[in-house]
């Protein structure tokens, strides 16, 4: 069970002790595996702070895979696990540039560090007093960022752009209900209606249920769809109601919205099989990705597309074969192509992969990649190779 920190503990840990202290914890492995040994020892050096200084060394590990400059930063668990991922908060600081804002559940201030810079005054406030003394020393050398106690349910600003991200828990578990979102999803859109607003959300949410007026935006990074974000008409690019944004580590960004065309052809399965990055899947703009990048989809229901070339930077799988999905035809094709380590990639049918592969008992040595999908009515596999167009 994770540590519940105290605003005694915050004291402590921001004070010369405190940081003394967490500077001897470096040395220590604090894994799994040496974890109760490595307690025991910080026990006999600091009594009673042996947890708060353990947490607080082992979740600044954490960050790091998150968070830009977080080295020094203070966090609780859970507000580590649902903090924005910087590129992900330097994206929507970048687009609120020069406003000023309101994150009406600022935490520990990972949303507010990545506004500093970009706004002129910012406004944080959360109901969370060891959170925001956290916030407070996390954001000790932004001078235009003021924060306050204050219910994000009870509007306390005035001329600000307000931002927003609930809590995505509810009785201990995730949940996709707007109105289970921590404060509710509707209260929070009531409170701040008429104003610029923007709301970071699950991306597993209804959006069309929803009827949000604005532009919902779908962010990935590095792969992975990390969130929606909710853009109050005010904020939003005029005639754009959804927007993929795909970033990556190295900077790299690209964008493509429900303005851009989405007229397409419909052919036969073309050289190569793309499956587009899951922020446009998730944005519904399946269709103008490929009529951007010159691609079909192999049905029209499903979100794989195929063409003759890929789209710099995407991973394609060149088709090698085209078969049909039974369970004997694959393990022949595959045995005579000397198949070893085997991707299996599905959508629109019931497969589950890892099963799968059992049943085919790849042995060879090469490796190949399954695509499995539902092309009309009739299942049908692609035996490829994957290729990623960054190196080729």
């Amino acid at each position: 069970m994770a540590y519940r920190f105290t605003r005694d503990d915050v004291g402590y840990l921001d004070g010369a002790t405190g940081r003394s202290a967490l500077a001897e914890l470096d040395g220590l492995a604090l894994t799994s595996a040496s974890l109760l040994k490595d307690l025991e020892q910080v026990r006999r050096a600091h009594g009673d702070r042996a947890a708060a200084l353990v947490e607080t060394v082992r979740l600044r590990r954490r960050a790091t895979a998150k968070l830009a400059d977080a080295g020094e930063w203070l966090f609780t668990d859970d507000a580590l696990q649902q903090a924005t991922p910087t590129a992900v908060a330097e994206h929507r600081a970048a687009r609120l540039a020069g406003r000023a804002v309101h994150d009406v559940t600022c935490s520990i201030g990972a949303e507010l560090a990545a506004l500093a810079p970009h706004c002129p005054a910012v406004l944080g406030s959360d109901l969370d007093e060891v959170r925001l003394a956290m916030a407070a020393r996390n954001l000790s050398g932004h001078r235009n960022v003021l924060l306050v106690k204050a219910d994000a349910l009870r509007s306390c600003s005035v001329g600000t752009v307000v931002v927003a991200d609930p809590a995505r828990r509810a009785d201990g578990r995730r949940t996709h209900d707007p109105a289970k979102l921590q404060p509710p999803l509707p209260d929070l859109l009531d409170t701040y209606r008429g104003r610029d607003l923007a709301v970071k959300c699950a991306p597993g949410l209804d959006f069309d249920r929803l009827g949000w007026p604005g532009e919902v935006e779908v962010v990935s990074l590095d792969g992975s769809v990390r969130e929606a974000c909710l853009w109050s008409p005010g904020l939003a690019e005029s005639g754009v109601t959804r927007r993929a944004t795909v970033l990556s580590a190295d900077a790299a960004a690209w964008t493509i919205t429900d303005a851009d065309p989405d007229v397409i052809e419909e052919r036969a399965p073309g050289q190569w099989i793309i499956d587009p990055d899951g922020a446009v899947v998730r944005a519904g703009l399946v269709r103008h990705y490929a009529a951007k990048h010159g691609l079909w989809q192999l049905d029209p229901r499903i979100a794989y597309l195929t063409g003759d070339r890929i789209p710099a930077g995407t991973r394609g799988f060149r088709i090698i074969d085209r078969l049909d999905y039974r369970e004997k035809t694959l393990r022949a094709e595959l045995r005579r192509h000397d198949c070893g380590p085997l991707e299996i990639l599905a959508r629109g049918v019931d497969v589950d992969p890892d099963r799968l592969r059992r049943n085919l008992k790849p042995a060879g040595s090469q490796p190949f990649t399954l695509v499995i999908t539902r092309i009309g009515r009739t299942p049908t596999a692609f035996l490829c190779t994957a290729v990623d167009a960054r190196t080729h």
